[in-house]
């Protein structure tokens, strides 16, 4: 699987994870900008963002495309 698949299987499988917790416990801004150490959105903003902007770059790198 190329480095672009795996970053989109890991962006749906956060998705999913996100939406179920959220479905169970409901999600306050609190939890999802500053959600402390331990806690399941404990750095999920920071992480999703990170990868969803190293997909646009490959995506823009492979066809020669800028931002």
């Amino acid at each position: 699987m190329s480095d672009k698949q795996e970053m989109i299987k890991k962006m749906l499988e956060m998705q999913k994870k996100f939406i179920e917790y959220e479905h169970k416990n409901g999600v306050t801004q609190e939890e999802y900008f500053t959600a402390g150490e331990g806690h399941e959105l404990h750095n999920y903003r920071q992480e999703y963002s990170e990868l969803a902007n190293k997909l646009i770059d490959t995506a823009h790198a492979e066809k020669g495309s800028h931002r």
